[in-house]
């Protein structure tokens, strides 16, 4: 009752906004609006922007965020359960977060306990979170890198197969050397000028 009568307070005197997104056309917003509202957010329902966009894709590609960032104004308040509903990954959300921000917006995300992400507190959370996801994404490239060294050590052969055998490719030499044009090798074969070309060196 407390932090819903402070939630109250913070808010009374600012529009506020809800932000609800989900993947797939078979999932429903509703849940996220009853949380939104059980946290003591009062909210009217022509500010609920519910949208079915894949986490996947950027925030600024989304076009409900993108109608909502055009209603945003100085002092307003925005509300997400889950903080991967501002972005698909923690630098999209920093971003999409630092530009709320830029506005004059506060931003709360229920599941880090509601709080502002553009307070100091709110900023020093989102460090943390792209510190880690930094973290995460130097520990997988090191492991592809990795597990590519190993491939090529195995023999393993990488990008598309040439598009001529070597039997070909050792013919397309010799007619090369006989005086044929790339152009007329090309046709021949049924492949491109350029490939023609690599083989010749």
């Amino acid at each position: 009752m407390i932090r819903t009568a402070f939630l109250n307070e913070k808010t009374n005197m600012s529009r506020v906004f809800a932000y609800c997104r989900v993947s797939t056309a078979d999932q429903e917003t509703q849940n996220q609006v009853i949380e939104i509202q059980n946290a003591g957010f009062a909210i009217h329902a022509r500010r609920i922007i519910e949208e079915r966009v894949s986490g996947s894709v950027a925030t600024k590609e989304r076009k409900g965020f993108c109608k909502l960032i055009d209603r945003l104004e100085p002092d307003d308040v925005l509300v997400v359960t889950k903080l991967d509903r501002l972005g698909r990954n923690a630098m999209d959300v920093r971003a999409t977060v630092e530009q709320l921000d830029k506005l004059g917006v506060r931003v709360h995300c229920l599941a880090l306990g509601g709080v502002d992400l553009t307070s100091p507190a709110g900023k020093m959370t989102m460090q943390v979170i792209a510190a880690v996801a930094e973290f995460e994404r130097d520990l997988l490239i090191e492991r592809t890198q990795a597990g590519l060294e190993r491939a090529r050590q195995a023999g393993k052969r990488f990008g598309r197969p040439p598009s001529l055998s070597e039997e070909q490719q050792t013919e397309v030499n010799a007619r090369l050397t006989a005086g044929e044009s790339v152009s007329a090798l090309a046709r021949a074969f049924k492949t491109s000028r350029q490939t023609i070309m690599r083989i010749r060196g």
